[in-house]
């Protein structure tokens, strides 16, 4: 990933990596029923349907069968088990969150507690990637939303309202930390949820400590309320900030998806969709599948002239199951400049 002569012309960028956001643990099965799926069978049919449309990575998050986000790391093994044997060529990036969805009425939308998220480093089969958060930080998902974008669905209610724009993403030092060692020890790769320039420093530090061993493999998360506002100036900031061997997908909300996703795709970067990100089209006259929302990428890629990625192109971009032995091995993998010998690297405490 660069920006130098050429770099906007197809020939000299990567093969489009698409991931699909198809479960949407913000919604309930009556907010877009023809495209929410419930039942097991459903929920493995969803990824089948995403990856002959040209998405080669799978954001999962599960259901029960009430309709409800599972917190149930059974139901993940047993959606993970579905997927690979369906689509065994799939990306399957599990959302770190498990499921942010309220528990009972009049509750505030909540991540699961630092032991619980720690136990995705244990899922069977084990998933190619867990999404990681870097900082604490307010997660309003509805403040850069308009009223139409949410009327007549379950977030448009006083409860909904509230429970999503209370929302706080718990990720302190001593749970980042703890979960890409877990992570990293059972082989899965973390794939880095940066909502600015600060939470991405965090984790140049973590490497420079020789906290995380990995390629740096990420998501710009530009949908507000306490993350950047999709724009083309936080945009800018952010890819000028990051080195580049960074492999980096954008990802906004309702009706700026389309547009942040083709301004990643003109510049080489790799895009995400689908109904947990966005549920309209973008006249907003109708509600959008997720299928339908990857087809459209993959029509806009063909007149970019930017071939979709295979699911082993994808593998290979992403680097996954890629590890490196030392820190210098992976500050130079990723892009970044060497250690400064005799200086701290971030912080006053090293890793032995």
């Amino acid at each position: 990933m660069n920006f130098l002569d050429g770099h906007l012309f197809p020939e000299n960028q990567q093969p489009l990596v698409i991931t699909a956001a198809p479960y949407g643990p913000e919604w309930i099965p009556s907010d877009f029923p023809e495209d929410i799926p419930v039942t097991m069978e459903a929920q493995v049919q969803k990824a089948v349907d995403c990856y002959n449309a040209g998405a080669t990575v799978l954001h999962l998050h599960v259901r029960e069968l009430d309709g409800t986000g599972s917190k149930r790391l059974s139901q993940f093994n047993a959606l993970i088990a579905g997927v690979r044997q369906a689509v065994p060529d799939m990306v399957i990036q599990v959302g770190g969150s498990i499921s942010f969805a309220p528990v009972g009425e009049g509750e505030v939308a909540k991540w699961l507690s630092d032991d619980t998220r720690h136990m995705l480093a244990e899922l069977t089969p084990k998933p190619d990637q867990v999404t990681v958060t870097v900082n604490t930080t307010q997660m309003n998902v509805t403040e850069h939303m308009e009223e139409a974008d949410i009327a007549g669905t379950s977030m448009a209610t006083p409860e909904g309202r509230r429970a999503y724009t209370e929302m706080v993403v718990p990720s302190t030092p001593s749970f980042v930390e703890e979960h890409v060692k877990r992570l990293s020890a059972a082989g899965i790769q973390s794939a880095f949820q940066f909502y600015n320039l600060n939470s991405f420093e965090t984790v140049e530090r973590l490497i420079r400590r020789g906290i995380y061993k990995g390629p740096l493999v990420c998501n710009w998360v530009a949908i507000s309320g306490g993350m950047d506002a999709p724009n083309i100036y936080n945009l800018s900031n952010f890819v000028r900030a990051i080195p580049d061997g960074t492999m980096l997908t954008v990802e906004s909300s309702m009706r700026n998806v389309l547009p942040i996703n083709m301004m990643g795709m003109a510049m080489g970067l790799h895009v995400r969709c689908g109904i947990e990100d966005n549920l309209w089209n973008q006249a907003r006259t109708e509600k959008m599948s997720t299928v339908q929302q990857i087809e459209q990428l993959v029509r806009v890629a063909k007149e970019f002239g930017r071939p979709i990625a295979t699911g082993k192109q994808a593998r290979e971009i992403l680097k996954i199951g890629v590890f490196y032995d030392t820190v210098e091995e992976t500050l130079a993998a990723n892009g970044f400049a060497p250690n400064a010998p005799g200086r701290q690297q971030g912080f006053l405490r090293k890793v032995a």
